[in-house]
């Protein structure tokens, strides 16, 4: 093993234990919901005022994480890792009414998106030092600790084990977490050379480099349309198999479990054919998320809408680490935190409005054309994905060059 080699794979390894502690989080927080709603005691009205304040408290954490990324590297990363650990411990301890889950819930979404960020952020620089696709293979491993967390929690609550319990075993991997990414940070310099980024300008008569923004939003608004897709369909697909056919409520739950297993098979299965292939990865994965929509929006059974779930996280799973992986790729390391913010934030905006966006038009058409709604998002995603990695420069297969900001 190279002196090179070890720095590396420590890097690597910190990214997918990074991953692996924010997927056990989720998974213990969507599985506790009912014990901490019973624990606070507040009606479903309460529960999903709450609830919002996990989004209030995520989207500005995301912002200002990206600059302190940048300004103090991967040790501020350590930080989010570790906060994140402990606002679930500590929310699982003090949601004793409906004031104290709301601000519990404020500090989640905070410590949330610090950590969604810092998590995409080291799995880019491990990208970026590797060669490898650590980015849709990190993906994995958070879907894969999502699936395991829940069917733990699960069990915790089988057993009559106390609300809290889940959550101090996800202190604990965050603790170990972030003792890896320390491990990592002594030879992180000599592991990820700078890399040229189209919205960053070279020095110019005494000028620094300068972050695009446009590009990134460009990439953020493609992103909005996958995470809109997948968390629709892994919020509504319980709903939809109850609801249209007649599914008890413990095998309804079958659904979202397939969805999250199938996405996380596919991005390990990614992981090792997406170099260079992110184009045709995109438009197919896309239609392949339409498609799926489609099959659950016809479908007369239980194995058939389950089909269509399949096809739909096959297609989903491949959207979001792929263009992560896009801008990953072209960053400049001095703007990856602010630049994988800007993405990961307006991305963000996406998954908290996919399921609003299938609640307006059940609405109005029934679930099943809420279904064709959902739809027409990979079919618009198909559409704009190569015009709009064009425009920002990520459509190009040669080096990208520099470009001075206006």
């Amino acid at each position: 093993m190279s002196s090179e080699t070890l720095p590396v794979r420590k890097l690597v390894f910190a990214a997918y234990l990074a991953a692996a502690s924010f997927g056990s989080f989720w998974g213990a927080w969507g599985a506790s919901v009912p014990r901490l709603r019973m624990q606070a005691d507040v009606d479903d009205g309460q529960l999903g005022l709450a609830l919002l304040f996990i989004g209030a408290g995520a989207l500005p954490a995301m912002l200002v994480t990206g600059r302190a990324l940048d300004k103090w590297g991967l040790r501020f990363a350590v930080a989010a890792i570790v906060a994140l650990g402990l606002a679930g411990f500590g929310v699982s301890l003090t949601a004793h009414g409906f004031v104290a889950l709301c601000v519990g819930l404020a500090v989640v979404g905070l410590a949330s998106g610090a950590t969604d960020v810092a998590m995409n952020s080291i799995a880019g620089r491990a990208e970026q030092a590797s060669g490898s696709a650590i980015i849709m293979r990190s993906g994995g491993v958070f879907s894969s600790f999502v699936v395991l967390a829940s069917i733990a929690t699960g069990l915790s609550s089988w057993i009559g084990a106390p609300v809290f319990t889940p959550f101090l075993v996800v202190a604990v991997l965050s603790l170990i977490a972030s003792v890896s990414v320390l491990r990592s940070l002594a030879p992180q310099g000599a592991a990820n050379p700078a890399r040229t980024a189209p919205w960053a300008a070279e020095p110019n008569s005494g000028r620094g480099l300068r972050l695009r923004y446009t590009p990134l939003l460009l990439v953020g608004v493609l992103g909005a349309l996958a995470f809109a897709s997948e968390n629709a369909h892994q919020s509504w697909g319980a709903v939809f198999l109850e609801d249209q056919l007649g599914a008890g409520p413990g095998f309804s739950a079958v659904g979202p479990a397939v969805f999250a297993g199938v996405v996380a098979v596919t991005r390990f299965a990614l992981g090792r054919i997406q170099q260079s292939n992110e184009r045709p990865i995109l438009i197919l994965g896309s239609l392949a998320a339409a498609t799926g929509a489609l099959i659950l929006a016809a479908s007369p059974t239980v194995p058939i809408a389950i089909l269509g779930l399949i096809v739909a996280a096959a297609g989903t799973a491949a959207l979001y680490p792929t263009m992560l992986s896009l801008v990953s790729r072209g960053v400049d390391e001095a703007y990856r935190g602010r630049a994988t913010a800007i993405v990961t934030t307006v991305s963000y905006i996406g998954f908290l409005l996919g399921p609003v966006y299938v609640g307006v038009w059940s609405q109005a058409t029934g679930l099943r054309g809420a279904m064709v709604a959902v739809a027409a998002l990979g079919v618009v995603l198909s559409a704009l994905s190569l015009p709009l990695l064009h425009l920002s420069g990520y459509a190009r297969r040669k080096k990208l060059r520099v470009r001075l900001k206006n």
